[in-house]
């Protein structure tokens, strides 16, 4: 198996521009997010996980 190291920290840095995006534009709201995941429940936590993956799937598998 050939892994293309340029294609996957390609991937990897369009996640995190991604994952900063909200933080930086958006901080009083995220903490507010990230207060009320807090007192939600791990199950609730894995299905929002797992319909993130499946998305996610969905989303690579049709590109």
């Amino acid at each position: 198996m050939n892994i293309n190291w340029h294609d996957l920290l390609t991937a990897l840095a369009l996640v995190l521009i991604i994952e900063g995006l909200l933080p930086f534009t958006l901080p009083e709201k995220v903490k507010e997010v990230y207060r009320s995941l807090q007192q939600a429940s791990n199950s609730n936590l894995r299905v929002m996980g797992l319909i993130g993956m499946i998305v996610g799937l969905v989303l690579l598998y049709i590109v």
